[in-house]
């Protein structure tokens, strides 16, 4: 068994802090273009990934600073074989 498995913070009663919806975010408030709606694209370069980095940045700052777990969005809601083919 994991080291931690039976120690995780969830387990208790910790707050945590979301992230606020990774493709609106990157679309409506940073003026990005993801095809289909599909933030896995980003991986593909540097610039991309920076913009990822920046995201879960803001939120992590803000988890630290008032000592919260932080829970973050994955961008492969939409990867799978048949989006990555795009």
């Amino acid at each position: 068994m994991a080291k931690y498995r039976t120690n995780l913070p969830q387990l208790y009663d910790g707050k945590f802090l979301t992230d606020g919806g990774l493709e609106t975010t990157l679309i409506f408030h940073e003026g990005l273009e993801l095809p289909e709606c599909a933030a896995f694209d980003l991986l593909k370069n540097g610039d991309g990934r920076e913009q990822l980095y920046q995201y879960y940045s803001t939120y992590a700052a803000i988890a630290r600073d008032h000592k919260l777990g932080f829970i973050l969005e994955s961008v492969t809601w939409r990867a799978s074989l048949e989006w990555g083919k795009n």
